[in-house]
């Protein structure tokens, strides 16, 4: 007889992902101790072994509430119960910044990242599941995010994993109650002071109610199409952006892209063009919201002569001589751009000089 069909529909996520890694390899599961990363430990216990899989366990204690410490060692018994070999409790500090939720995250990722690192893991397993990729999507909706944010967090992203993308969160909590294990409840989920608790116990049940069941399923779909074409939309820029980064000077992080070919480009594509070179030059990704690519696109097509734009990080951009520079900001001079040298004859003024609407979109 075989596993309950919970049980195999875990085991059969967890196998679907780990298919095609190296034997010996180090897989680490990263677990708090919920029904979703209980499911995700013993899915992996089970299936790790029989692809000759070395499998390792990961949970962060956040020291945000009473009590988190002796949660933290019990899901370190629990994991080392299994026969996850490392196992380790991460122990963080949560500076508050950006808010306790996006806090609690940077300093959950900082932790994972570093043990991976230093354990040599090839993969680190999340046990997110459908439910919590339409709750991230409502947050995206929420922010007036764009596409990007709006497709969810991806199944697979550098070393991190999602087995459970695809299942809702009713089957981990079957199959952890299959597997004989009772799961933790954070009283954090259910605390209406996080933003994240109020979208998962009042906003998706008020629109399950009005719309009808299937809101979940329905809302990872939509992220799921929305990443298939993020995904196109990001590499086309990347081609564009390698095709027109110009770099100048002995500092890597300064270039300049052509204002002529860039403002050809599709909105979509050259938005995530200025986006890429931001990055480039030093911007943080966790720091360039929308309103700098905005911004940046405005020099593009609303230039009516305005100085350079300060991002973070000391990061600057100005039109000059036809071209978009980025670089440290005190490389480019505060006020009005340099002057233009205008072609003589047919070719006409330098499009940096040329009135605004010539530049906007038709």
């Amino acid at each position: 007889m075989g596993p309950a069909p919970v049980i195999a529909s875990i085991r059969l996520a967890v196998r679907r992902t780990l298919a095609g890694h190296a034997p010996g390899s180090l897989v680490l599961v990263a677990c708090s101790g919920g029904a979703d990363s209980i499911a995700l430990a013993c899915a992996t216990a089970f299936v790790a072994p029989r692809l000759s899989l070395r499998f390792g366990g990961l949970t962060v204690d956040h020291n945000l509430q009473a009590g988190s410490a002796a949660q933290a060692e019990r899901v370190v018994r629990f994991l080392a119960g299994l026969g996850f070999d490392p196992v380790e409790n991460l122990s963080v500090q949560v500076d508050g910044r950006g808010g306790p939720e996006a806090a609690a995250r940077v300093a959950r990722y900082g932790a994972l990242d570093a043990a991976a690192e230093r354990l040599g893991a090839a993969t680190v397993l999340l046990g997110h599941t459908r439910d919590d990729q339409a709750e991230t999507v409502l947050l995206g909706l929420a922010r007036g995010s764009g596409a990007r944010s709006l497709a969810g967090m991806p199944a697979r992203n550098g070393r991190y994993a999602r087995p459970f993308l695809d299942l809702p969160r009713a089957t981990t909590v079957a199959a952890s109650k299959a597997e004989g294990f009772e799961p933790w409840d954070d009283p954090h989920n259910t605390d209406p002071a996080y933003t994240r608790s109020r979208v998962r116990h009042a906003a998706l049940p008020a629109l399950s109610a009005a719309l009808g069941p299937g809101m979940p399923e329905a809302l990872a779909r939509t992220a799921k199409m929305l990443r298939e074409d993020t995904e196109a939309l990001d590499a086309w820029a990347a081609r564009e952006f390698d095709r027109l980064l110009e770099p100048f000077g002995d500092c890597d992080l300064s270039h300049y892209l052509d204002v002529v070919e860039l403002s050809a480009l599709p909105t979509a594509v050259r938005t995530r063009v200025l986006r890429l070179a931001a990055l480039r030059a030093g911007c943080p990704g966790s720091d360039l919201a929308a309103v700098h690519i905005e911004e940046l696109d405005r020099l593009l097509t609303d230039w009516r002569g305005q100085g350079p734009l300060h991002l973070p990080s000391a990061v600057a951009a100005a039109r000059r001589y036809g071209k978009l520079a980025f670089e440290r900001s005190g490389a480019l001079r505060r006020g009005a751009p340099e002057p233009d040298h205008a072609d003589d004859g047919e070719a006409g003024a330098d499009p940096d000089r040329a009135p605004a609407a010539q530049l906007m979109p038709a």
